[in-house]
């Protein structure tokens, strides 16, 4: 566990194993460990929305595994396109440093999100509606996301210093990376839980266009807030 923390507090401040330039063998088992740990916690207490009955137990394992198992299926997905258009672009050398960039950012959000899990047991506690229950993960989700380009930049400025069509790489990766997550989102959803709705590791209807489910509930929303 000792270590384990250490490691966290090198990955925060980029020293040690963490630091720009250093092997690259010597990080990626603490940064996949990372999003394995915080993001399983997020997940656990994301789940908690619809209580903590003897029925609703499995919802908070699914949603455990499915935050960890969303960020590394979207990263999976994502991957092929950024080594081609990488290899494309002539920045093949530079390859591997791109990569535990983005691999860093994985670890970021699943940190942040941690971190951000009182904050969402403290809404729920005092909030019953599921749909800005949603919308609040969705925050949360974006506000992690958004304070993870911090470690990208970290370890992308040798890059961009050396080409600066890594720059474009990098808006490259986090549009893909945005567009394929919210899709893998609602197709692995249920990750809060809808009370009175039996526990499933997947909805029957998985398959959809998140875009305008997530523009219904938005509009559902400012409808009943301008009503």
């Amino acid at each position: 566990m000792r270590a384990f923390l250490q490691a966290v507090d090198d990955f925060l401040r980029g020293r040690g194993p963490f630091a720009v330039g250093a092997p690259v063998a010597g990080r990626l088992r603490w940064l996949f460990a990372f999003v394995l740990v915080f993001g399983a916690f997020y997940g656990v207490v994301m789940g908690t929305f619809s209580g903590l009955a003897p029925g609703r137990f499995h919802q908070l394992l699914y949603s455990g595994a499915k935050v960890p198992l969303l960020m590394l299926v979207t990263f999976a997905f994502c991957l092929p396109s950024f080594f081609v258009v990488n290899t494309v672009a002539g920045l093949r050398d530079d390859f591997p440093e791109a990569l535990q960039a983005v691999v860093a950012a994985q670890s970021c959000i699943s940190l942040v999100l941690a971190c951000l899990a009182p904050l969402t047991a403290l809404f729920y506690a005092s909030c019953a509606d599921y749909h800005s229950a949603i919308l609040l993960n969705g925050l949360m989700f974006a506000i992690a996301w958004m304070t993870a380009q911090v470690v990208v930049r970290r370890y992308y400025a040798p890059l961009i210093r050396r080409s600066p069509t890594h720059r474009t790489m990098l808006c490259a990766w986090f549009l893909v990376y945005v567009f394929v997550g919210i899709q893998m989102a609602w197709v692995l959803r249920p990750f809060v839980g809808a009370p009175g709705v039996p526990v499933t590791f997947f909805r029957q209807e998985a398959w959809g266009n998140a875009y305008v489910v997530v523009g219904g509930l938005i509009g559902q929303l400012l409808g009943s807030a301008g009503g």
